[in-house]
């Protein structure tokens, strides 16, 4: 098992040094000059020439990487071009609203799809497993906005059980949490629809395997090999989608946020890119593919836990 996980986190640090370069030339092939952005069209050459050397845009390249590389490493991600404060104070006023946001979703996700797929593996053919198919169709195709729009209407405006919009803070832990409710409801959706039919397929899948048949044919129940052993070995699709929808829920819930009014982690990054922004959109990008990159090393390790076969080398 050690070396298992020294195998993964030697792949970690070296995706990390590659999404960070590519990162970093992505951004700085990006046309148009922050400084001049930032003073406007009418700004005087010296004035410009000023800024840019104040922000540190004069420097050599590979200078810039290596010293914006090191400011995340020791926790200073640089100064916010638009909003003159550090970037890492961003960064964490943003995650305390959508890093919350992104575990409710999921955990409600995971409650809603664990169920629909074992019974929809369970009821294989069966008016059960006919309704939550269409079910989880219908979350796919509909897109969340839609669901958070009506979300709104009906549980916000008509009937009043939860604000339509903003964040009240966490002064206050139960009105935040009811703000965030609607949110992770709408994102939630479509994630459990992905989720259930991916446990479903993955189900079924192992339903038809020799284990299965001989512990059946030993006198195990059905839902009892179902619940005892099909689970367990249905389990590294399953937690594969989990960990790519954390990633998206951290980051991929721009629109979401601003149908309710959150000044979550996704709208920073809209607002850093219309308005250029560099350092930020640098920063919370690299932070965003750490988390991606973390996620699937976890991940990883979950596999190992599930499969010991994982952990034998190679």
């Amino acid at each position: 098992m050690g070396r298992y996980i020294l195998k993964r986190i030697a792949s970690l640090i070296a995706s990390l040094i590659v999404a960070s370069l590519a990162i970093f030339a992505l951004i700085e092939v990006t046309p148009g000059d922050p400084a001049a952005f930032m003073l406007g069209l009418n700004a005087a050459p010296e004035t410009v020439a000023a800024l840019r050397d104040q922000l540190g845009l004069n420097e050599p390249l590979p200078l810039r990487y290596l010293h914006w590389v090191g400011g995340m490493l020791s926790g200073d991600f640089g100064l916010s071009y638009t909003y003159k404060v550090p970037v890492a104070e961003l960064v964490g006023d943003r995650l305390k609203i959508s890093l919350p946001l992104a575990l409710i979703a999921l955990a409600l996700s995971t409650a809603l799809a664990l169920p629909a797929g074992l019974i929809a593996a369970a009821r294989r053919g069966k008016a059960a497993d006919a309704a939550v198919m269409g079910a989880t169709q219908l979350g796919i195709a509909v897109p969340n906005f839609w669901f958070a729009m009506l979300l709104v209407l009906l549980l916000a405006v008509r009937w009043r059980l939860f604000p339509a919009g903003g964040f009240p803070g966490w002064s206050d832990p139960l009105a935040a949490l009811r703000a965030l409710t609607l949110p992770a409801i709408a994102l939630a959706l479509p994630q459990a629809a992905i989720l259930a039919r991916v446990l479903r397929s993955a189900l079924i899948e192992t339903l038809g395997q020799d284990y299965i048949r001989t512990a059946r044919a030993k006198g195990l129940s059905r839902q009892a090999a179902l619940t005892r052993h099909a689970l367990r070995n249905a389990l590294i699709p399953v937690l594969t989608i989990l960990g790519m929808q954390f990633s998206f829920l951290l980051a991929g819930a721009i629109i979401i946020e601003n149908v309710f009014y959150l000044p979550g982690l996704g709208r920073l990054i809209f607002q850093a890119i219309t308005q250029r922004d560099l350092i930020v959109v640098e920063s919370v990008v690299m932070l965003l593919v750490f988390a991606v990159i973390a996620v699937t090393f976890l991940t990883d390790l979950a596999y190992a836990a599930v499969d010991p076969r994982l952990r034998r080398p190679a």
